[in-house]
């Protein structure tokens, strides 16, 4: 896969959350069965939360639903119900980007894999998921 780092911009459908990060144009997105993912149809990309920057007022239009562990915050645009990101459970110290809310362009590349979050402890220990939200010199990439 490419590793070539690009500013990535995206959002919310009716614009109000507004997001910049940095990540490779070719990503690893999850798509995730546990029953939030699932019935959101959510697939996302987990970057550093370094790499990742709120633009303009969009905090004011963000609500956050958590659930079980109470991990996870699931971000939402307060206005269009839109979850364009979120902190993942599985990375808390990482932010995960639905990829289908990066503005076209910048993307060149997503493969889809399979993350089993019906049975959350042993995909956590089986995919090296927990590797995505550190920065390149500091974890491994997913294989």
């Amino acid at each position: 896969m490419d590793s070539q780092i690009v500013v990535h911009n995206g959002g919310c459908h009716c614009g109000k959350v507004r997001w910049r990060v940095q990540a490779p144009s070719s990503v690893v997105a999850w798509k995730c069965n546990c029953s939030d993912c699932s019935m959101r149809g959510n697939i996302h990309f987990i970057i550093p939360s370094q790499t990742f920057e709120l633009l303009g007022d969009s905090k004011e239009y963000i609500t956050t639903y958590t659930f079980g562990t109470h991990t996870a915050k699931h971000t939402f645009c307060k206005l269009c119900g839109i979850t364009s990101f979120y902190i993942p459970r599985s990375n808390p110290d990482g932010v995960a980007v639905t990829f289908r809310c990066v503005d076209p362009g910048t993307l060149t590349h997503v493969e889809i894999r399979q993350y089993d979050g019906k049975n959350w402890e042993s995909s956590y220990n089986q995919t090296c998921i927990a590797a995505c939200s550190k920065a390149p010199e500091q974890g491994m990439s997913p294989s």
